[in-house]
């Protein structure tokens, strides 16, 4: 499937389940997000790695995997029963909050930094894979903020990666390759990472968290 056929697939799928657009209070959310923060970092900046950082997250990438794990459609004996009370305006404030705070970059090895940095600027010719950049945007600040720079934003609802725990980004692409994880719309993630090997998988993950967004 072709790149162009994936974008319209998914921005269909993104209008038909209402969650193209994320609206919700910062500091109501602030409030909420104080369990969040034992394993996200007060700040969104997580201290673990093996758990996400938020801040500055696409609002609406938030507000997507929040609904799928509350919904069964993502799965984590964590976060799936964490979901289950929150409704939707918890959802959005929560969105609000997290996406507005400042994310701080991490520090990769510097061994795996030159592959990973060849795979997210350029993708791979065999077997072909899709530069990250297309969608993540060059300092990986997801295409919501990429798309403020452009003459028309991309129709992708892709999430902020720069800056993101290495760990926690080899771990969703190993999961997304093992069919473990399967709420990417169209597919778009499972195929990617079924391209890639283990090493272009961890050294992509290193270059993802030194970026600065």
């Amino acid at each position: 499937m072709n790149c162009i056929l994936r974008v319209l697939i998914l921005s269909a799928a993104l209008a038909a389940s209402g969650q193209a657009a994320a609206a919700g209070n910062a500091a109501n959310g602030q409030a909420k997000a104080a369990v969040c923060g034992a394993c996200h970092g007060a700040d969104g900046n997580s201290p673990n790695p093996e758990w996400p950082s938020l801040a500055g997250q696409v609002p609406e990438y938030i507000v997507k995997q929040l609904h799928d794990f509350k919904a069964g459609r993502r799965s984590n004996e964590t976060m799936s029963p964490m979901a289950q009370p929150l409704a939707r305006e918890d959802i959005e404030d929560l969105a609000a909050y997290f996406s507005s705070q400042q994310p701080k970059a991490g520090e990769a090895k510097t061994e795996l930094r030159a592959k990973g940095e060849q795979v997210y600027l350029k993708g791979k010719h065999r077997p072909a894979v899709t530069a990250c950049i297309g969608c993540h945007g060059p300092q990986g600040q997801g295409n919501r903020e990429w798309g403020k720079n452009l003459a028309a934003p991309p129709a992708v609802l892709a999430p902020a990666l720069g800056g993101q725990q290495a760990a926690y980004v080899a771990k969703q692409l190993q999961d997304y390759k093992k069919k473990a994880r399967s709420n990417d719309v169209g597919r778009v993630m499972r195929d990617i990472s079924s391209r890639l090997s283990e090493e272009d998988i961890l050294a992509v993950a290193e270059y993802i968290t030194s970026l600065k967004r």
